[in-house]
């Protein structure tokens, strides 16, 4: 029983830990713990914001100086959210296989075996 209570325990603290912050609604020390976010960069996030809210996530990206889409993946990793939404992200296209080459295309001059009876 100890053990369930204990587990529970640790689930809704790990939940609360990892809670989202929005970017709209944040304050600073909010912004602070997301990881990654410091005093700076909170500084820069709430003075952009005055300017009026952000609509979505490449409006955050263009308007926040030193904000880039890697650092903005990452920090909707750790949490961060615009208007309560994580940044989507597309996987990027599988490379072509090198070995996996197309098959040569027959040439004009071959019969199929059928043929050539």
């Amino acid at each position: 029983m100890l053990k369930k209570i204990v587990c529970a325990f640790a689930l809704a603290w790990s939940a609360l830990a990892s809670a989202a912050v929005d970017v709209n609604k944040a304050t600073a020390a909010d912004l602070d713990s997301v990881k990654g976010i410091g005093p700076s960069l909170s500084g820069k996030i709430l003075d952009e914001r005055k300017k009026g809210a952000f609509k979505d996530w490449p409006d955050f990206v263009s308007r926040v100086k030193g904000m880039g889409d890697k650092n903005a993946a990452k920090f909707s990793g750790e949490g961060l959210t615009v208007n309560g939404a994580s940044l989507k992200v597309e996987a990027p296209a599988p490379k072509p296989d090198a070995a996996a080459k197309p098959a040569a295309p027959a040439s004009a001059n071959s019969t199929p075996a059928a043929a050539k009876k």
